[in-house]
């Protein structure tokens, strides 16, 4: 995991999440999950390409199914783009770093 991605929880996350003043993207993901092993590096990627911008989170749903819930995460990897404190947007399935860059860079 990168270190400018967030390990999320039900104890940081309105802080980091739903107070941010930046977009966030939100990776719903377990360890015991193929596509989200494959979408992980990309994830990490973008939370170093947009340092400062956009704020990159990780929520595993095995350790916090509560907070997985709440989002109606029925599948996963499920990334969450949230501005202002609310969801805008849900991409389910593992998507090309391109395409993410692209929904990134329109919120910034």
């Amino acid at each position: 995991m990168s270190q400018n991605t967030i390990k999320l929880d039900k104890a940081n996350f309105n802080e980091e999440v739903l107070a941010a003043e930046i977009p966030v993207l939100v990776d719903f993901w377990a360890p015991w999950c193929g596509p989200c092993r494959m979408i992980g590096p990309i994830i990490d990627e973008l939370a170093d390409d947009y340092q400062g911008k956009v704020k990159i989170g990780k929520v595993n749903v095995d350790d916090n199914p509560d907070l997985a819930a709440s989002f109606s995460i029925s599948s996963i990897p499920t990334l969450v783009l949230f501005k202002d404190g609310k969801e805008i947007q849900k991409i389910i399935g593992v998507t090309p770093k391109p395409q993410l860059k692209t929904i990134l860079d329109s919120l910034i």
